[in-house]
């Protein structure tokens, strides 16, 4: 059984684009379910595709299961099937050995970004980058399947 466990936090603009950054993938992703319990989330990137199926959060843990598809099977189910979508760039980097993935978003989450860490265990310690801020691990908005249907921009005073 496949389990995520995974802390995100919200990233210092400022901060991060002083940043040396590698190269980052592009990817665009949609749900074919989010029904609070179980999500279903297809994935595609310039190269590759992936379909998701995850379980309900418990704490920062969750079921996960993650299995490579096509690329143009991806789209098509993009295409076809999904009833939201989000688009980013993302940037994984190494900070004192751990990886962590930064999450540009485009379109209606524009102005977001976050970055993202998953561990072997709950409470895992780790040190944290210093364009790193504010956990957010437990606020459900920042979910990327809440985020494609209730967008970063459309917020207001809520942020």
């Amino acid at each position: 059984m496949g389990v995520e466990i995974e802390r995100k936090f919200l990233v210092d603009h400022a901060k991060w684009n002083r940043v040396q950054k590698p190269k980052g993938t592009p990817y665009r992703q949609g749900y074919l379910l989010n029904d609070g319990l179980r999500t279903i989330r297809v994935r595609v990137t310039d190269k590759k595709g992936y379909i998701t199926l995850k379980g309900a959060t418990s704490g920062i843990s969750r079921k996960e299961f993650e299995y490579d598809i096509p690329l143009a099977d991806g789209i098509e189910l993009l295409d076809a099937f999904a009833r939201s979508q989000v688009e980013k760039i993302r940037y994984r980097i190494r900070f004192k050995g751990k990886l962590w993935e930064v999450d540009e978003f485009s379109g209606d989450n524009a102005g977001l970004v976050m970055a993202e860490i998953e561990l072997k265990g709950e409470d895992e310690e780790f040190d944290k980058p210093a364009w790193v801020t504010c956990e957010v691990s437990d606020d459900e908005r920042y979910y990327n399947s809440n985020l494609s249907v209730k967008p970063f921009s459309k917020w207001g005073a809520d942020r």
